[in-house]
């Protein structure tokens, strides 16, 4: 019996090298993750026909004064988690985790109880363990996730299952809810997925079509609120709309890959961060497109997928596509490229580039990764 363990890269998650890290990037939400050096190595090697042993023997302790043993506990998962967590919240960080909760157990649970997290969210794509763990390619996962959630709400901790809307699982949204409810968990849609971060463009082929989406504005359970006065034609942006703030990305989250905490303090680089006060600069008066547009005081616009489309002050075809779903009020994006005849699917998307890695002494021991919100 073969009782070795294999690792491969997902083909849904884009990598760039930054500094002597790599980042990489679900495209189904856009959740961020940092790898240092040790974690890098092991992403290189995951080419699902080494097995795990063989790429800490080889590639991890050659390098790096570790036993196997101890290198495969690492590779498994980060033992400092929760003393990074510890050291977070004395230095009064609010704690917001994003998880699939799988290896979440008892005493997992009792930690972050006693941390005082603020929420935990938990990925769930269906509510059916074929359609979920299709996605996640991990068989029984949505049984463990499941179980993380009630160990969790056991506690009194909140709960957010996010559901991201795709082809695979368009009609499985309602049984989320109704899965959410009966956990006593909160539930969020999100229905889009991104490019990749290299302008790979072939995983939006993921995204659901038109219809779907406009059944999901027009779901009143939704929405929350009045369908009519939700999707009702929106106003021009006046004169306080330009002054508007377009994204909460630099001013109440660091969604910005702007600096490297195991280098600086994080209060530096939250206020001196140039890619930070370059993303805070910019007002919908500083958008020739948007600023024009009747959607401008009301749009959803991602400064993020607007850069990958070649311009952060430009807009975001993805934002005009639900803000048209939403409305059945074409923006002035979408009318410029019906005039033009060039579909989103051929617009020549910006590659993210990695920066120059930079020389480094190799640390003394193994860690993971560190997760960045996105």
């Amino acid at each position: 019996m073969n009782n070795k363990r294999y690792v491969a890269r997902s083909t849904a998650i884009a990598a760039r090298v930054l500094g002597d890290e790599t980042m990489i990037m679900s495209a189904t939400n856009s959740t961020l993750f940092t790898l240092d050096e040790v974690a890098t190595v092991i992403w290189e090697s995951a080419d699902g026909a080494t097995p795990l042993e063989e790429i800490v023997a080889n590639k991890i302790c050659t390098q790096y004064d570790i036993t196997p043993e101890v290198a495969l506990k690492d590779a498994e998962g980060r033992r400092d988690f929760f003393d990074i967590l510890e050291y977070a919240r004395l230095r009064t960080f609010c704690i917001k985790l994003k998880t699939n909760g799988i290896l979440i157990r008892k005493q997992e649970a009792d930690r972050i109880k006693a941390l005082g997290v603020e929420s935990v969210q938990i990925s769930i794509y269906s509510h059916v363990p074929e359609v979920h763990d299709a996605i996640t390619k991990l068989p029984g996962s949505l049984k463990q996730s499941i179980e993380a959630i009630r160990r969790l709400r056991a506690h009194g901790i909140h709960v957010i299952m996010a559901n991201v809307l795709m082809v695979q699982n368009v009609h499985d949204y309602a049984g989320v809810r109704a899965l959410a409810a009966e956990l006593g968990a909160q539930f969020i849609m999100d229905p889009t997925i991104t490019p990749m971060m290299d302008g790979d463009r072939s995983i939006l082929n993921l995204n659901v079509d038109e219809a779907a989406l406009r059944e999901v504005f027009q779901n009143e359970s939704l929405v929350g609120g009045n369908i009519e006065e939700f999707c009702a034609p929106p106003l021009a942006p006046g004169e306080d709309d330009m002054d508007q703030l377009p994204c909460s990305a630099g001013h109440t989250a660091c969604y910005v890959s702007s600096g490297n905490v195991r280098r600086m303090k994080f209060v530096d680089i939250w206020s001196d961060s140039p890619q930070l006060n370059e993303v805070r600069s910019i007002k919908l008066r500083d958008m020739p497109t948007c600023s024009k547009c009747t959607h401008g005081g009301t749009c959803t616009r991602c400064p993020g997928l607007a850069y990958l489309e070649g311009n952060m002050r430009g807009p975001s075809y993805q934002d005009c596509e639900k803000s048209y779903a939403r409305t059945g009020i074409p923006s002035e994006n979408l009318k410029a490229r019906k005039a033009s005849s060039q579909p989103y699917h051929s617009l020549r998307l910006v590659q993210i580039q990695g920066l120059q890695p930079a020389a480094h002494a190799l640390p003394s021991r193994v860690t993971e990764t560190s997760v960045v919100n996105a």
